[in-house]
This record gives structure tokens, C-alpha cells and sequence, in this order.
């Protein structure tokens, strides 16, 4: 009786913690979407994107998406550097028809009530997936799993800033894992990787993929998530179809502009949130520092990642299933998911995955305890909103230049930091779970 007294104890102070964290991030990201013409910018673009499809209009040409945005009162920044980003990043929609559909419900109301609505949907969705991390954190480790988990909770000012849909759906795909693992919620569990992948493949696909390769009862829920998937995408490519039946080619060509030389989506410094604090974090990201050509970039990601993974899947698919492995797996896919494809520092909160494989290696107290603290404590911070603020301003007071090898190093270490510690962090994470199958994985007493 005491010990479950405790036991609640703890969970509620964990709790209050979580909230107070979230709370400071909901804060500041309100108080920012407030007072800039740019706030809610990422929102906008799906939430119009969706109403263009509702008034029979085509999102994915430019024209056709301000008509209807001017009709509904939409306004543009007057300083020219924000009229600029708004006007590559709004307009252009490069979302997914899911999204457009699984946004639509919000469209039934005007843009204020919308657009709150969507921030008290993302603050829920974030301290549930916290909670749950937490939860299972707490068997192991409590004071290490709420540490690490509150400085990822604070640091979402973004999410809240931007109304950028990786706030719902990466945690979405989190709480997927969390039922999965767990046995318990199951149907809710395939729904939420099911909405994850439909909105943003490129962040929860691996994860569907582990479970997929990991057999057994894990590969029933992931093809049963494959057929929720399917239930969504059919619906919503058949009614974009119908309105804008040339979407591909359109999507395809949004894409390649904003991925181009300067463009909005671009890895390299030349793009246009290069240097700030809105930059892609992918290994892309580093690689075009010193070989600005996506031919070169492209393929060095591609092949530093696939090895990674083939390694991570030879050992899924020849080793017995074990849940102390499965959180070692998942915590090196999550960072080897923000690595091969586009992806900004708000999908890296899938890095709440972390945090359970963190607190069994510090529980475990073997020589892996200090590495898996520290390691995973820099994936959070050099990922996380303030600290990359911080270096953003350093770097601008100190004019550093790309010109020369130096130039080149120091841009990566001052401002694009995120890569290599992700790249870090995931095959550190790969290596234990490597290392433990060929140990007869030793982490199988902790249950």
C-alpha cells in the first residue's frame, strides 16, 4: 500500500512538472503567434490548403490558394523579409491531400477559433506522449526521465509559434508506440500511427517499419495500421483527385521549388532559414556545407542511413523479441529518422523515444550509464528551441563565412549542431542494441 502511495506520489509531481514545462512553451509560442505577422504560419498553409478543397479550388497552385485566402480576409506581413518567407511557405502547399482531409474539420470554424483549437490540440497531444515516456521512464529511472522529458516540454515554442502539425503527429506516433508496447489501448494505438503516417510519413514510417519487422504480435498491429492507413488515404486522394486531378505533377513541382537552390526547403546555407533558427536538421543539412550539390549531399545521406538501418534490421529480424530491445530500437530510429529526409527541429520531439532506452542503461549502471545520459541529454538540447536560438545569435555576431575549411567547421558546430548529434545519438543507440544481441541481450531482466 505504501509503496503504490509513492508510486502516485511520484507520478503526480511528475505531472505538475510536465505541465508546468508544456505550459511555459504554450506561453511563449502564444505570446510569439501573437505579436508577428508570420505566427501560425505552418497552420495557415493547411488549414487554407483545406478550405481551397471545400470551395472546389485547387491548393496546390498558387493562384488558386490566394484567391481563396484574400477572399476569407487572409493578410501578408509589410516588412519585406517576412512578406518573403510567408509568401514561399504559405501559398505553396506541398501537405499531403490526408492532411488536407484530416485538417478539414477545423474549416467549419473562422481562422481565430480554428487556430486556438489547433494549439490546445497540440499542448494535449505533446504532455500525453511526455506523460506516457515518463511513465515508462519511471520504472527505471524517474528523476532521469523527467529531466530529460522537461527539457524537451520546454522547448516547444515553435510547435505552438508556427502551428506546425508535428506537435499532434509525431506525439500521435509516441502514444502508438507507448499502446503497442504496453498491450493496453491497442485500437486507439494503431489509430494514432495510422494518422501519424497518413500526415507525416517521413517521421513515424520507420517506426511503422520496426514493428513490421519485428514479427509476431507487433507485425499484426503494424499491418493493421497499414489498413487504417488505407482507409484514410483512399478518401482523401480520391476527393483531391476529383478537384484538382493534376495534383501529383503540382505537388511534385511545389516540392522540387522549395527544395531548389535558395528555396525555403534547402539543406544548404543558401537557403532562406538557413541560418536561422527555423533550419532543416537532416544529415543534408551538414553534408552541404562543404559540397553544396544535391547530387553529392543527397546520395552521402542516403548511404550513411541505409547502412544504419540495414545494421538495425539484420538484428530485428534474427533476434527473439524483448521490450528492453524494442526501446533500444526505437530510440535509435528516432534519431535516424530526422537524418535522410527533410525535417525541422519540431519533428525531432519523436525523440521522446529516447527516453525509456536513457533510463534502462542508467538503471542497468554499467559502463553505458554516463554516455546514454549525456548523449541523449545533447540530442534534446542541440534540438531543442531556446539553446538553438542562443547559438543563432552567437553565430550572427560572429559573421562566420563558408569560405574557407574553418568557416565551413564552425558553421556546422555553431549553427547546425542538431545533425551531428542526431547522427550521434543514433548510432550510439544502434550500438548498444547491436552490442546486447551479441551478448545474449542482458537487458532482458528488466521488465
Amino acid at each position: 500500500m505504501k509503496l503504490s502511495m509513492n508510486m502516485t506520489r511520484t507520478r503526480r509531481t511528475a505531472l505538475v512538472w510536465l505541465l508546468l514545462c508544456c505550459g511555459i512553451s504554450v506561453f511563449w509560442g502564444y505570446i510569439l503567434e501573437s505579436a508577428s505577422p508570420v505566427g501560425m504560419l505552418d497552420f495557415k498553409a493547411v488549414y487554407y490548403g483545406s478550405r481551397c478543397l471545400i470551395q472546389h479550388s485547387d491548393p496546390y497552385q498558387e493562384s488558386e490558394f490566394l484567391r481563396v485566402y484574400q477572399a476569407e480576409g487572409g493578410g501578408f506581413p509589410t516588412d519585406p523579409t517576412q512578406s518573403g518567407l510567408f509568401r514561399r511557405a504559405v501559398p505553396v502547399c506541398i501537405n499531403l491531400p490526408t492532411a488536407l482531409l484530416l485538417v478539414a474539420p477545423f474549416t467549419i470554424l473562422a481562422w481565430g477559433p480554428a487556430h486556438i483549437l489547433w494549439m490546445i490540440l497540440a499542448a494535449g497531444v505533446i504532455i500525453l506522449a511526455a506523460f506516457l515516456m515518463c511513465d515508462i521512464g519511471s520504472k527505471y529511472a524517474s528523476s532521469v526521465s523527467l529531466f530529460l522529458i522537461c527539457i524537451l516540454l520546454a522547448n516547444c515554442e515553435r510547435v505552438f509559434f508556427l502551428g506546425n502539425a508535428a506537435g499532434i503527429v509525431v506525439c500521435l506516433c509516441v502514444v502508438a508506440v507507448w499502446c503497442f508496447l504496453e498491450e493496453r489501448f491497442v485500437p486507439a494505438g494503431i489509430l494514432c500511427l495510422a494518422i501519424s503516417l497518413v500526415f507525416k510519413p517521413q517521421g513515424a514510417g520507420l517506426v511503422w517499419l520496426y514493428f513490421l519487422l519485428a514479427g509476431g504480435v507487433y507485425r499484426k498491429r503494424a499491418l493493421q495500421t497499414l489498413l487504417v492507413t488505407a482507409v484514410l488515404a483512399i478518401p482523401a486522394i480520391l476527393w483531391v483527385t476529383h478537384i484538382a486531378p493534376h495534383w501529383i505533377a503540382e505537388l511534385h513541382a511545389n516540392l522540387s521549388a522549395s527544395s531548389a537552390h535558395g528555396g525555403i526547403n534547402e539543406p544548404g546555407p543558401s537557403s532562406l532559414t538557413g541560418r536561422t533558427l527555423g533550419m532543416v536538421i537532416d544529415l543534408q543539412a551538414v553534408i552541404s556545407v562543404f559540397w553544396s550539390n544535391p547530387r553529392i549531399y543527397n546520395p552521402v545521406s542516403y548511404l550513411i542511413c541505409g547502412a544504419l538501418l540495414l545494421a538495425g534490421a539484420a538484428r530485428t529480424l534474427r533476434s527473439r523479441l524483448s521490450l528492453p530491445g524494442a526501446w533500444l530500437a526505437l530510440a535509435a530510429i528516432a534519431a535516424i529518422s530526422m537524418l535522410p529526409v527533410y525535417h525541422r527541429q519540431y519533428d525531432a520531439k519523436l525523440l521522446l523515444l529516447t527516453v525509456p532506452a536513457c533510463a534502462m542503461l542508467w538503471a542497468e549502471g554499467g559502463p553505458a550509464r554516463w554516455p546514454a545520459l549525456l548523449i541523449t541529454t545533447a540530442g534534446l538540447v542541440f534540438t531543442a528551441d531556446i539553446p538553438l536560438a542562443i547559438l543563432s545569435i552567437l553565430a550572427k555576431s560572429l559573421h562566420i563565412g563558408t569560405a574557407g575549411i574553418l568557416g565551413k567547421m564552425l558553421t556546422v558546430l555553431l549553427i547546425r549542431p542538431a545533425s551531428l548529434i542526431l547522427l550521434l545519438l543514433a548510432i550510439f543507440y544502434l550500438w548498444i542494441y547491436l552490442t546486447s544481441a551479441a551478448e545474449g541481450d542482458p537487458l532482458l531482466s528488466w521488465k
